[in-house]
C-alpha cells in the first residue's frame, strides 16, 4: 500500500471536514498529501475550511488512526478506493455528495456495464420474495450486477437470488467491515465477496448505528442505473434510497401492492406521485432503460455514412477510452460551452451515435 493511500485515508478522518470540503481541498491543494503540507493560512482563506478543520489537518491522531486502519485493511484483504482512483465507482463519482474514500472487498468490477439496485422493507411477503426471484431471474440474462444494503428482508432476498442466478452481488454496509450487520447475513456476505463483494465508507470500528444508514443508502442510489423498490411502508430505508435516486437522476421503479396493505404503501405512493415507474417484470425495466433495443448495429450503419465536424470529433475523442462517458466529463474533456455540447449530444444521438443513460451519462453506440 503506497504512502498516497495513507494520506487519502488521513483525509477522511479529519474531524469535522465533510465530503465536500475535503474534495474541495484536494482540487485546491493537488491532492490529499498536499493538503496536510499546505500553509495553513492559505487554508484559511478558502471558503467553508474552518479553524477546527485546520487543526484536525496538523493533528499527529488522524495520521496515528490512518497507519492503523491501513493495518487493518492490509490483514484483511480490503481494497480502498478514493474518489479519483480509476476503480472507483464512476457513477457514484459524479454524485456530489459520494464518499471520499471506499473500503471494498470481494471481486466484481464496481464498473460493470448495467446496475441494479433492489431495495424494500425488512419484513419481506412470501409474494415479495418471489416476485425479488423472479425479477432477478429474469434479469440474468442481462448480465446486470444487483446492488442492495445486506440488510434483513428484501435486501438479503436480492443478494441470495443474485447469487442463485449466477449474478454479481454488490452489498453496501452501514459500518465499518470488523463485523456484518445483522449477524444472520455473515455467511451470504463470505458467498457474495466470491462473486461480487462488500462495500462501505465507514472505516473499522465504526459500528452499525441508526444515522449511518442514510449513508449508506446514498451509496446504493448513487451506484445503480435504476433502483426497484419491492414492498415499503411510506416511511423507511427504501422510500429514502428512491428519493436520493431521484435526485441523481436515476430511474427508480416500485412494485405495485394492495390497497390496505402497509408494506405496499410506499410503492404505491411512489408511482401514484411519479416517482417511480410501475414495475410488473423485467421487461419493464428493459423498456424504460433501453436495454431491450439493439441499436448498435444501425449505428454502425448510420457512422459508415456521417462525417463529423471538428467539434463533434472532440465529443467523440472523451469516448476513446470508455463507452459511457458522464456530461461532466465531456465538458471538462473539450472547450466547448454546456449549450453548444447539448446541442452536439443530442444530434450525434438522433444520428445513432449516442444514447442517452440515466443519470446524464450518454453510450458510445
Amino acid at each position: 500500500m503506497t504512502e498516497q493511500k495513507l494520506y487519502e485515508i488521513a483525509l477522511t478522518l479529519i474531524p469535522y471536514i465533510g465530503v465536500v470540503n475535503g474534495k474541495k481541498l484536494v482540487a485546491y491543494c493537488g491532492g490529499a498529501e498536499a493538503v496536510f503540507c499546505e500553509n495553513k493560512n492559505a487554508l484559511r482563506q478558502i471558503s467553508g475550511i474552518h479553524e477546527n478543520i485546520i487543526k484536525g489537518i496538523d493533528s499527529k491522531e488522524v495520521m496515528t488512526r490512518a497507519e492503523e486502519e491501513m493495518m487493518f485493511i492490509e490483514k484483511n484483504g480490503i481494497k480502498p478506493l478514493f474518489y479519483l482512483d480509476k476503480d472507483y465507482p464512476k457513477r457514484l463519482q459524479h454524485c456530489h455528495d459520494s464518499p471520499m474514500m471506499l473500503y471494498y472487498k470481494g471481486n466484481a468490477d464496481l464498473n460493470a456495464e448495467k446496475t441494479v439496485g433492489i431495495v424494500g422493507t425488512r419484513n419481506i411477503t412470501d409474494y415479495g420474495r418471489y416476485v425479488v426471484e423472479k425479477l432477478i431471474e429474469d434479469l440474468a440474462t442481462d448480465n446486470v450486477m444487483i446492488i442492495s444494503g445486506l440488510a434483513y428482508g428484501v435486501d438479503a432476498a436480492a443478494h441470495r437470488a443474485a447469487l442463485k442466478y449466477d449474478l454479481a452481488t454488490v452489498g453496501v454496509l452501514g459500518h465499518g467491515m470488523q463485523t456484518i450487520y445483522p449477524a444472520e447475513n455473515r455467511k451470504l456476505s463470505t458467498n457474495m465477496i466470491e462473486k461480487g463483494g462488500i462495500l462501505t465508507e465507514f472505516v473499522s470500528g465504526t459500528q452499525p448505528d441508526r444515522e449511518n444508514f442514510p449513508k449508506r443508502n446514498r451509496i446504493v442510489a448513487g451506484m445503480v442505473d435504476c433502483l426497484v423498490v419491492i414492498e415499503s411502508a411510506l416511511k423507511g430505508g427504501a422510500m429514502i434510497t428512491a428519493e436520493i435516486a431521484n435526485s441523481y437522476d436515476r430511474e427508480v421503479f416500485a412494485m405495485p401492492g394492495r390497497v390496505g396493505d402497509i408494506y405496499s404503501e410506499g410503492c404505491n405512493q411512489l408511482i401514484k406521485t411519479n416517482k417511480a415507474n410501475l414495475l410488473v417484470n423485467a421487461a419493464d425495466i428493459r423498456y424504460v432503460m433501453r436495454w431491450d433495443v439493439d441499436t448498435k448495429v444501425v449505428a454502425k450503419q448510420m457512422r459508415l455514412f456521417r462525417d463529423f465536424s471538428e467539434d463533434e470529433k472532440k465529443v467523440m475523442d472523451v469516448f476513446a477510452e470508455n463507452n459511457v462517458v458522464h456530461i461532466d466529463d465531456i465538458i471538462i474533456g473539450t472547450d466547448l460551452s454546456p449549450s453548444k455540447i447539448a446541442s452536439i449530444l443530442l444530434s450525434l444521438e438522433f444520428d445513432g451515435v449516442l444514447t442517452a443513460l440515466p443519470g446524464k451519462r450518454y453510450q458510445k453506440l
